[in-house]
This record gives structure tokens, C-alpha cells and sequence, in this order.
């Protein structure tokens, strides 16, 4: 029976919330461990569960040393579940009310150098590779807005693409002269791969051996051209570097915020510290 309001509410997070299929299978993920814990404990309908399971269940995430973050995403599931729950009378009180979140120090994100970035570009890196590297960096795409990018969301005349983001969000991102260039080049490539395997797809990133380029393929590719810098990096550095670059050189904080399509600015606003800090990185490298 749990089991089956629990998928209940991901078709909710789903079809009303619009939230990727990425968020939601971290939802279910969160809450089927929780709902195993409570069985656990003699809880085993949701109704009974109480505030002394969830302090259990925070109690063991501290056990197993999970990281502030994780813990701060599963008290999170949580209260949006029992919430959910309270809403359509399945609960008749709600044990996650006053459940407080943990705090999290924030971390500024790692961000590379207009240099170093030049050095990946000037790799021996084949088409799909440039433009993989050219949309991260030069647009700011999430990994998952990348991958599932399809033709007809670039308009290569207009320069510009359309990509849905976090919440089903689209927004229309402008793509410059260099990202133009290795999108052109790619072209006649792609289709030759699919003639070459008689694929007919909408799909943009494609391997050579016919296959659409998977999220984790992306991961692989990026970390492994950090090792040419010594960095560990992932496509969100990239990501991170593009907001950080676009500040650097003057670009407005809510044309920012428009461009990687967060929904608050605040969140935007972290890039303003990292571009602080780097200043003062730069001025006492030259002055001590």
C-alpha cells in the first residue's frame, strides 16, 4: 500500500510539478528508504509514522556519514511528501511540520581560467567532442539540456537554441560565433551517421557508432579532459565557468539568471562571489 501512494505522488511530482525524470527518481529513491526504515521500526503504513521515525531515520543518514547536502535532499523528500500527503487526507497530521533543515555552508563552485579553457578547446577533440564542449561552456546547458537537445532546437541562422530546463522551463539561449562553427561542422557528420546506420532520429548528439550520447558519456568525456589542466572537473564546472566568465566581463546579473535559467536570483547571485574572490586571487598574484 505504500509502495503505491508513493508512486501516487511521483506521478503528482511528475505531472504537476513538471520535475525531470532525473529529480524524481532521487525522490523515489529517498522515500522508499524511508518507508523502509518505518517498516523497520513497526511502522508499517504511513499514517502511523510519527516524528520520533523521521528523527530516527536523520539520526541513521548521520551514521552512515552522509554529507550535509545529501541529508539536507532527503529531509527535503520529506517534507514535501508529508505535505502531499496531509493535502489529500491520506495523513491526518503531518510529522515533517516543524522539521528543521540542516544547514549547509555554502561552497563557492569551481570555475576554471579563460586559459585553460583555450587549453581544452585546442585539444585534438573530433566533432560531436567541440560541440559538446562549445554548448556547455558557451551556453551554460545543463548536462540533461545538452543530451536531449534535438535538431530543430537550434536555429543556426538566428543563432540561437531552445532548451528545456529544470521544472519543463524552456528559454531561448543565445549561441555564439565558435559554438556556430563546430555546430556546422558537426552536420554533415551526424547525418552521414545515421545514413551509415539507417537511423532516423531528432536527436543532435550522436557517437560514431550510431548510439544518442548518454548523460554519463558526457561526464566521462569532460573529467577525463580535465586530466589535460590537472583538474577534476564536470559539465557543470563548465557550466559554472560560462556565469562566472559573463560577469567577469560586465554582463548583467538577471541576464545571467536568464541565460541559465535559474527561477531565483539569488541562486545567480553566488557567481558574484566567486568573480570577487578570483579578483583578489589576481591582484595579490601580481602585488603580494
Amino acid at each position: 500500500m505504500n509502495l503505491q501512494i508513493l508512486s501516487q505522488y511521483l506521478d503528482y511530482l511528475e505531472i504537476e510539478k513538471g520535475l525531470s525524470k532525473n529529480t524524481i527518481e532521487a525522490y523515489r529513491r529517498d522515500l522508499a528508504e524511508f518507508i523502509d526504515f518505518c517498516a523497520s521500526k513497526g511502522a508499517d503504513d504511513l499514517p502511523s509514522v510519527t516524528r520520533t521515525h523521521i528523527n530516527g531515520y536523520i539520526l541513521m543518514l548521520h551514521d552512515k556519514k552522509l554529507t550535509p547536502t545529501s541529508v539536507m535532499r532527503k529531509t527535503a523528500s520529506l517534507r514535501g511528501f508529508f505535505k502531499w500527503l496531509c493535502a489529500n487526507e491520506i495523513c491526518r497530521t503531518n510529522p515533517a511540520l516543524t522539521l528543521e533543515q540542516p544547514k549547509v555552508p555554502k561552497k563557492l563552485p569551481k570555475v576554471m581560467t579563460v586559459e585553460e579553457i583555450n587549453t581544452l578547446l585546442a585539444e585534438n577533440l573530433n566533432r560531436v567532442e567541440k560541440v559538446i564542449l562549445e554548448l556547455l561552456y558557451g551556453c551554460g546547458l545543463r548536462v540533461s539540456e545538452l543530451v536531449n537537445l534535438k535538431v530543430n532546437d537550434i536555429d543556426l541562422s538566428g543563432k540561437y537554441l531552445q532548451c528545456t530546463g529544470k521544472g519543463s522551463k524552456e528559454r531561448i539561449v543565445p549561441v555564439g560565433s565558435k559554438a556556430l562553427k563546430a555546430l556546422k561542422n558537426y552536420e554533415k557528420e551526424r547525418d552521414f551517421i545515421l545514413q551509415k546506420h539507417g537511423i532516423t532520429s531528432k536527436n543532435l548528439l550522436f557517437t560514431e557508432d550510431g548510439r544518442p550520447v548518454t548523460r554519463q558519456e558526457v561526464y566521462t568525456f569532460i573529467h577525463k579532459l580535465g586530466e589535460k589542466i590537472h583538474k577534476s572537473i564536470s559539465p557543470h564546472t563548465l557550466r559554472h565557468t560560462f556565469a562566472t566568465h559573463l560577469l567577469e566581463n560586465g554582463a548583467d546579473l538577471r541576464v545571467v539568471q536568464e541565460l541559465l535559467g535559474h527561477s531565483d536570483v539569488s541562486t545567480t547571485q553566488l557567481y558574484t562571489h566567486i568573480s570577487k574572490k578570483r579578483l583578489k586571487e589576481v591582484y595579490f598574484a601580481i602585488n603580494g
